[in-house]
């Protein structure tokens, strides 16, 4: 799944304010990882949102933790 999310994951400034989706939905990925986080499973993710796949979650996993690694804090 190493960079397979880049073929999943879409931003497009007309869909969803420009916010990280999963492509060909509406779906961003900050709802994704806020259902996780709530302690949703993928199995009830899919079942509430048939159109996503257990690959489209681990995408939004990997998105974010790519955006974890470059994210960089510069004292001033």
């Amino acid at each position: 799944m190493e960079n397979n999310w880049q073929n999943l994951i879409s931003i497009n400034p007309d869909i969803r304010f420009g916010k990280p989706v999963i492509t060909g939905t509406r779906i961003c990925i900050s709802d994704i990882l806020s259902w996780l986080a709530a302690g949703m499973s993928f199995d009830e993710i899919i079942e509430d949102f048939p159109e996503l796949k257990r690959e489209h979650i681990l995408a939004a996993l990997a998105f974010a933790a790519n955006r974890e690694n470059i994210t960089k804090i510069i004292a001033a």
